[in-house]
């Protein structure tokens, strides 16, 4: 089995499709607007990654059982970098600044922030040299946070 998609609850289906498609460059497969059955399909090709659904009233609550946080990965330490400068410029609640490895001297790392939501999202390359990550005091990224 492999993933399939992810499906998330938010307030607002219009600023979240704007979002994600926005920073993920996702497109929208399809959606509804009709009252009470809000949702939208988005992903690439025809094939669906997220699903959003517009059926909750609070933000995303890191106290209760559920999602931690959902990650995607690129291709490159640059091109996290340029989506961190992006996701900064609109605004976007980072959780650190910089990249953050995934564990001392691991060959991974990425940017931690929070969608319109406030759920935990990752952008993570796993090619990062331990020199290369910009260093951050805030303590461990991956896991706790």
């Amino acid at each position: 089995m492999k993933t399939g998609h992810v499906g998330l609850n938010v307030k607002n289906l219009e600023t979240s499709i704007s979002f994600y498609t926005d920073v993920f460059g996702l497109e929208v497969i399809s959606k509804s607007l009709e009252d009470g059955k809000k949702f939208a399909f988005l992903g690439h090709n025809g094939d669906i990654t997220i699903t959003l659904w517009e059926q909750s009233q609070n933000e995303f609550s890191k106290n209760q059982s559920g999602l931690h946080h959902l990650a995607f990965e690129t291709d490159s330490l640059d091109s996290v970098k340029q989506l961190e400068s992006k996701l900064i410029e609109m605004g976007t609640k980072m959780i650190y600044r910089g990249v953050t490895l995934h564990e001392e001297g691991a060959g991974s790392g990425g940017i931690f922030f929070l969608d319109p939501d406030g759920i935990r999202l990752e952008i993570y390359t796993a090619s990062v040299e331990h020199s290369d990550h910009s260093s951050n005091s805030e303590g461990p990224a991956c896991g706790f946070f």
